[in-house]
């Protein structure tokens, strides 16, 4: 009897529940009589032990559902290998643990931080499959992430609705999405919902700028302007500053985030009336998207293929629209960014929407 162990780990997002049934119909499917181990909380459950052994109607009813059944938790990958307080050697009790269920495979689903403890698993000698799980879509390896589709699919109507608010009210409205190291997920909502100005972390942009955009609109006859903001976006200023240096001035910013700094900045050189919207973890919560449910379920079914076959060690990604199986090693520790000279970014320029520089 195969015994295979699921952990979800890092933030939630949509598609995490349709990823787990699919692993687990086809792990079915492909074995019959097989014993699947739900770990709780992600890593945590697995450095303390705790789990369940699922049935097989724990998989039904959940294609449809958010977040993920299994819970979920933040462990950060730098503090793997450190020791605390209650004295416990993380990376030897997932080990121990995982030897005491007696698993075959252990399936991670996350993202960037649950990729290198993964990795970390995997060259300590544990059977290890991962699937990509991120709103950011930020996870080297693949060309899209489960989550990613819904996430957009919620920031582009934030920005819809943004519109009518704006024009009647003849206001600039600045938008905080998600995306603190990758500007995908802010790049193409701003596209699909319309924004005239899209700040995101692999460009840096001149507060000037964005005012000059603003007043070219209004002696236009445009009264109103959306500035879509990447809540990791950085300023021509900070983009000049060592590591150190920008964390210590992030650390002192008197806002409370990037978005509401733009937005100051915008009042102070323009004198319009400008007003934040924060949807935050709305972008990551509810039902996943049609397109979610379908990627999250090929991904599954990969997991149980490579389990099937005994290939270790690999992340299921998508590549020109085929699954892949693509090596552990590659995908630690590589974030993947937006191409400043790429098709996209090309294609938002050529219809006239500004990144602020």
């Amino acid at each position: 009897m195969k015994r295979i162990g699921i952990l979800t780990s890092g933030g939630d997002c949509q598609g995490l529940n349709p990823a787990i049934r699919g692993v687990a119909k086809a792990l079915y499917e492909a074995f019959g009589d097989v014993k699947i181990y739900g770990i709780k909380d992600g890593y945590k459950g697995l450095i303390e032990g705790e789990y369940e052994i699922m049935k097989k109607s724990d998989f039904s009813g959940i294609l449809t559902m958010g977040g993920t059944i299994l819970g979920t938790s933040r462990q950060p990958f730098k503090k793997m290998r450190i020791i605390g307080d209650d004295g416990v050697d993380k990376v030897q009790a997932m080990i121990k643990n995982y030897k005491e269920m007696k698993l075959d495979c252990l399936v991670i689903l996350g993202g960037n931080g649950t990729h290198k403890s993964a990795n970390l698993l995997s060259e300590s000698g544990l059977n290890i499959i991962t699937l990509p799980k991120t709103i950011d879509n930020d996870l080297w390896g693949t060309d899209i992430t489960f989550g990613f589709h819904s996430a957009l699919d919620v920031a582009t109507e934030v920005i819809d609705r943004l519109h009518t608010t704006a024009t009647s009210h003849g206001r600039i409205f600045v938008v905080e999405i998600m995306g603190h190291k990758a500007g995908w997920l802010n790049l193409y909502a701003g596209i699909a919902g319309g924004a005239d100005v899209i700040l995101i972390p692999e460009i840096p942009y001149s507060k000037e700028k964005i005012a000059e955009i603003i007043e070219s609109r209004t002696k236009d006859g445009k009264g109103f302007s959306i500035v879509a903001v990447a809540e990791g976006a950085v300023s021509l200023e900070e983009s000049k500053m060592s590591k150190k240096e920008f964390k210590a001035a992030r650390a002192a910013m008197r806002q409370p985030s990037v978005g509401y700094r733009v937005a100051e900045e915008i009042e102070l050189l323009t004198g319009h009336d400008v007003r934040v919207t924060v949807p935050g973890h709305i972008q990551r919560g509810g039902s996943p998207s049609a397109y979610d449910r379908f990627l999250s379920t090929m991904f599954g079914t990969k997991a149980a293929e490579l389990i099937k076959n005994e290939q270790y060690g690999y992340m299921a990604g998508l590549k020109n629209n085929e699954v892949v199986a693509v090596p552990l090693s590659e995908v630690a520790g590589r974030l993947k960014c937006v191409p400043t000279d790429s098709q996209i970014i090309k294609t938002a320029r050529s219809i006239g929407l500004s990144f602020g520089d």
